[in-house]
């Protein structure tokens, strides 16, 4: 069952992003496809069952955030990513603005992919230091 649920939780991260990869690129272009009933609905699910896939996957391996120090380096990543999400794709004032949380938007999700790669807090980080 483990299997299954982090095969689930890493399809919805590839899904994750990839709809945030195009939804910042329609942004970028000032497409009306932004106003799709389709592109607003469907990251709110896949990201629905990421977090029950990730819940589910912190019960049965034993690891919670603020006990295991990786898992609570990617919760706070998650909390950065989804404020600079919504920067990016609506919040912020000026497109320049829109743009580069965009861009930091996805240093900070490959940094989260990075910690539960290596299972280390400072993910890709700790190669800096």
């Amino acid at each position: 069952m483990y299997a299954l649920v982090k095969f689930v939780h890493v399809a919805s991260v590839v899904l994750s992003l990839a709809g945030f990869v195009l939804r910042g690129l329609l942004m970028m272009r000032d497409s009306s496809l932004l106003k799709a009933r389709w592109i607003r609905v469907l990251p709110h699910v896949n990201d629905t069952v990421l977090l029950i896939a990730a819940l589910s996957l912190a019960a049965m391996s034993g690891q919670y955030p603020f006990v295991v120090n990786w898992v609570t380096a990617k919760v706070l990543g998650v909390i950065a990513y989804i404020i600079l999400g919504a920067l990016a794709l609506r919040d912020a004032s000026t497109r320049r603005l829109r743009v580069i949380c965009w861009c930091a938007s996805i240093v900070v999700f490959g940094w989260i992919v990075s910690v539960a790669l290596t299972r280390q807090p400072m993910g890709f980080l700790a190669a800096l230091a």
